[in-house]
């Protein structure tokens, strides 16, 4: 999923192999911060975090690990090569109840969500009258008849309103709607060698689960996990939701696998991004739309064709007459591209500005995405992105950086 929280912990990133540096507004003093650091959330597995040695950090409204003892760089290439366990309880899980559950949540996304066959779900995109995106979301038509909705952390508010707001309004008029907001913790299982762990931890045969496809089973002895096989790595990977009270238990029976090493925001943030994936907030939000950002796939045919879903007018014209600016992939040696700064084409004009940037630990160079006017937009084009006010050669590259490695069942 384009997923982690609203502009947060990870708005700075320091030089390669070492930890992101403390976000705007984070430099306290250390009443302030334990003040602070009280009035946060904390997910079921905070105290196991903490005695693993996890660096807290507040994101999205969480305290939530940023890295561990191994370092930003080790649990990166660690989840590239085997496999990494990432908290992401954070995150809302909401049920969708009633006949009318399929027409209720088309009225607020893009997706085709009537097509989903049972147990299988989507990326699709809430959105807003102006066609900007509100938020990402996955949305699975489970097995047990209801939808299964996963949204970012910070847009949890606002999206659980607006659904909220619309089923009311469907109520009204008689319409057959509920929702349930979940209470269960969300573990993030990624990297090659995660259904080889997985596996030995259930009756279910995962070689049958295809990527953005979901069960409910027992894992490790631990009844009624929703088990989806998705992430926000590029890597094959599931995403288990677990009721709260089980949640340490069975993190802790993952960890107990050697080769699955805890990892925190700090790996996750550098792993979505050479995997080419939004971070709502900063690549994505409600002044961007889905053409301008790449994400057109999201739309289902039938969708597109009536038209009836918030911003349509505003996204159908884009598509037909052209967006005006296009989310890039970018890459470049030298000093490390961060977001905010500017891109400029050779002759130093500005032509937009980058939104998401680190050095990526498989590559080995700096990867950056941002948004450029169409013009500059293709593969191959030589810009410049100005950092410390000089100006330095950036190539504007296809995504994903790293090739993905989503699961197809055979």
């Amino acid at each position: 999923m384009l997923r982690a929280g609203c502009r947060a912990a990870l708005s700075r990133r320091p030089p390669q192999g070492s930890a992101p540096r403390r976000g705007a507004g984070e430099h306290r003093s250390g009443a302030a911060e334990a003040a602070a650091g009280e009035s946060l959330k904390r997910t079921p597995l905070d105290a196991l975090h903490r005695s693993r040695g996890g660096r807290m950090v507040p994101f999205a409204g969480w305290s939530l690990p940023l890295h561990y003892g191994q370092g930003h760089l080790q649990s990166h290439l660690h989840t590239r090569r085997r496999c990494s366990l990432f908290d992401v309880s954070h995150m809302l899980q909401t049920r969708v109840y009633g006949r009318d559950r399929i027409r209720f949540m088309e009225s607020l996304v893009v997706g085709d969500i009537a097509e989903l066959k049972p147990g299988q779900g989507t990326l699709t995109l809430l959105t807003n009258e102006r066609g900007g995106i509100v938020d990402d979301l996955i949305i699975t038509n489970t097995l047990e008849d209801h939808l299964y909705v996963v949204s970012n952390a910070g847009c949890a508010d606002k999206d659980l309103a607006i659904m909220r707001g619309r089923a009311a309004e469907l109520q009204a008029t008689g319409g057959d709607i509920h929702l349930e907001v979940l209470d269960n913790a969300l573990l993030a299982l990624q990297g090659p060698s995660m259904a080889r762990v997985l596996q030995a931890g259930l009756s279910d045969d995962l070689g049958k689960l295809s990527f953005m496809n979901s069960i409910t089973t027992t894992v490790f002895g631990v009844p009624s996990c929703r088990v989806t096989r998705c992430g926000y790595t590029g890597e094959d990977g599931v995403e288990i939701s677990v009721p709260t009270g089980r949640a340490v238990e069975l993190a802790e029976q993952l960890l107990g696998v050697p080769e699955v090493w805890p990892a925190g925001l700090a790996a996750r943030d550098s792993l979505r991004l050479e995997a080419g994936l939004c971070l709502y907030g900063n690549d994505i939000d409600e002044t961007t739309t889905p053409a301008e950002a790449g994400l057109m796939w999201t739309l289902g045919k039938r969708r597109r064709a009536a038209m009836d879903f918030p911003g349509a007018a505003v996204i159908m014209a884009q598509v037909k007459e052209k967006p005006k600016r296009k989310r890039v992939g970018l890459t470049s040696v030298g000093p490390p591209i961060r977001p905010h700064m500017a891109i400029l084409d050779p002759e130093g004009t500005p032509v937009g500005t980058v939104t998401s940037g680190c050095p990526s630990p498989s590559l080995g160079k700096n990867i950056a995405m941002g948004y450029v006017e169409a013009a500059h937009s293709r593969a191959g084009t030589t810009l410049t992105v100005e950092v410390r006010k000089k100006q330095h050669p950036a190539l504007v590259t296809k995504m994903p950086f790293v090739p993905t490695q989503y699961y197809m069942a055979k």
